[in-house]
């Protein structure tokens, strides 16, 4: 029989389960309501309410975003795809690109870290395509779960019963022995992620809405092709592939002055001056893969100013400014006032002269770049008012591969087992920052505190299951009900009750509450441990059903927008197919008797 505090548990995560299905509240509101209920009736002692900050998912998903972002910063992904993957233009074969890659990955590198590289790339293909990226996050991070079952250093349980089984019979599961199975399962998954990805419903982020709002597609901003430009002695055309439509050449000046027609069988040449329109987004996404220099862009000097740090803003020409009926170039801009122009946008009419020559008009729309410290006050004094902030890239300084450098030194160090991986992921998190791959404006957003928040005041509510003896009580049904069992019916008991259980006590834990059930369950019914074994790190392995019971699917729902309800929508017939391949293929691979 269950105790009172342990059906109280059960209640408070019953109840914050179903309001995360409701939808009607923010998760990370309704975590704080369910850890306030569990201290008030008591499971949670009052003074490890706050544990969960400190807990090492927490670090490892923060830092993950954060790392991620200065990933997405560098556009050398963007670059790489654009060169070895042109052809990959269908959302299908998008996903199963995204999917077969993290699955790889994920066999012999952290797949958080897996997941973390390949975030931007799923972006990237979400605007080409023009679909939601929630499209392709939650197969990716699918699939890096599937892909962590192939080898032993693939996932936490991998080790944790290889680590048993060697105390067990004195000789643990060695590097490949999981790689039968679990390529089995990920293979099998990974067709059915492909095929069925559509059964997720479209989903925005929610605190994106008011930058959605401000749509101005139709800036104009100039670039030079320079000596290391990637489309240097190619076509216009050429570089038009590689903006995908988004962004259109109005104009083409040689470095002589002359003016060409903007066909796409002009051969450009270094030095040319190219005017383009578009969103600003693809401004600076076509300026980054094909290492234009902006012309406008002089570089900005410090002027001594400590934590100095370059930026660019949005804002409109209003109704007193003394810019209005100036130029950048007669104005001297830069030279003067330490700022540059790097586009402008006028509603209802395409600009076709150089940025710099532009007469600015009431209500026109620019894009400057200055310092962070100096520009508010330029913005004050010459009546520009600033648009909603959102994040401009345009302009932005380009750390080029730092990014990717310490994201790999950081998987390699984990690798290699030199450091855990939350220590590893951190100091990325804080190296991104000291090499300025992050802005310092843009560090707590990129982190996503309201999943941080949701994570850490769940964490004490989830082991109150174990705290107050309910997983004890759990296992010594299951041992009743394993013996009225066939012996696969024994097998797939333990594989759905270590997937029951992952969400509540992280994989890790898991483990260690149903491995010595597993081995005692398998000695008691004449059965040999390692199928059994192998069912339980399958099973904590492969919590497909919530966003909290594995690190690579918390750190996908901010940037997807996806609610609770979406993980099982996807994850419960990921989750059956997992138990239907995995239980005929453990008894092949690893025999009972």
């Amino acid at each position: 029989m269950f105790t009172l505090p342990q059906i109280l548990s059960f209640t408070v995560i019953a109840l914050a389960m179903a309001a995360f299905v409701w939808g009607r509240f923010r998760y990370d509101l309704i975590g704080a309501l369910a850890l306030l209920a569990a201290m008030a009736v008591g499971v949670v002692p009052l003074d490890q309410a706050f544990r969960g900050f400190s807990d090492d998912i927490v670090i490892i998903v923060g830092s993950a975003l954060l790392v991620s972002a200065g990933v997405a910063r560098s556009g050398i992904l963007e670059l790489t795809i654009h060169r070895y993957a042109p052809k990959v233009t269908t959302v299908r074969a998008q996903v199963a690109l995204l999917v077969l890659t993290v699955a790889f990955m994920s066999a012999f590198v952290k797949n958080i870290g897996a997941v973390a590289i390949m975030i931007p790339v799923a972006f990237q293909f979400a605007r080409r395509s023009r679909v939601s990226a929630s499209t392709f996050l939650m197969p990716m991070a699918f699939a890096s779960l599937l892909g962590g079952l192939m080898t032993q250093i693939g996932t936490s349980p991998n080790i944790l019963v290889s680590r048993l089984r060697g105390d067990l019979t004195g000789e643990p599961f060695t590097m490949f022995d999981f790689t039968p199975v679990g390529l089995t399962l990920t293979l099998a998954g990974s067709v059915f992620l492909i095929l069925f990805y559509w059964l997720l419903p479209h989903r925005e982020r929610k605190d994106t809405s008011l930058q959605q709002a401000i749509v101005i597609k139709n800036y104009v901003a100039e670039a030079r092709v320079a000596k290391d430009s990637t489309v240097m002695n190619r076509t216009l055309g050429d570089l038009l592939k590689i903006s995908a439509g988004d962004v259109a050449i109005t104009n083409v000046l040689r470095a002589d002055g002359v003016r060409i027609a903007p066909l796409p069988d002009a051969t450009l040449r270094e030095g040319d001056i190219l005017l383009m329109e578009g969103e600003h987004e693809a401004l600076d996404r076509l300026v980054a893969q094909a290492k234009l220099r902006l012309s406008s862009d002089r570089g900005v000097a410090d002027g001594g100013e400590p934590g100095f740090e370059i930026t660019a803003i949005e804002a409109v020409v209003g109704e007193n400014s003394s810019l209005i009926g100036w130029s950048a170039q007669a104005l001297l801009l830069h030279d003067r006032f330490n700022v540059n122009l790097l586009a402008v946008s006028r509603q209802g009419e395409r600009l076709n002269q150089r940025v710099g020559t532009v007469t600015l008009r009431l209500g026109d729309v620019v894009v400057l770049q200055g310092s962070q410290k100096s520009l508010p006050e330029f913005l004050r004094d010459f009546g520009l008012l600033p648009l909603a902030e959102r994040p401009l890239l345009l302009g932005s300084v380009r750390r080029g591969v730092v990014p990717i450098i310490i994201l790999a030194a950081a998987m390699a160090a984990t690798a290699m087992g030199a450091v855990p991986v939350t220590v590893a992921f951190f100091a990325a998190a804080v190296m991104m920052i000291l090499f300025r791959v992050i802005p310092a404006r843009n560090v707590y957003s990129a982190m996503d505190g309201p999943i941080l928040v949701m994570l850490a005041t769940l964490i004490p509510v989830s082991e109150s299951l174990r705290t107050t003896g309910a997983t004890d009580v759990i296992a010594a049904y299951l041992a009743q009900l394993g013996t009225l069992l066939p012996s696969y019916g024994a097998l797939a008991l333990i594989m759905v009750a270590a997937m029951a259980v992952t969400p509540f006590l992280n994989n890790a834990a898991a483990v260690l509450v149903m491995a010595p059930i597993a081995a005692g369950f398998a000695t008691t019914l004449g059965y040999k441990p390692e199928a059994f074994l192998m069912a339980v790190a399958i099973g904590a392995g492969c919590d497909f059903l919530t966003p909290i019971g594995h690190q690579c699917n918390t750190l996908v729902m901010g940037p997807g927008g996806y609610q609770f309800s979406d993980y099982p929508r996807l994850g419960l017939p990921l989750s059956l197919l997992v138990i239907l391949v995995a239980v005929p293929t453990l008894m092949i691979v690893w025999p009972l008797h």
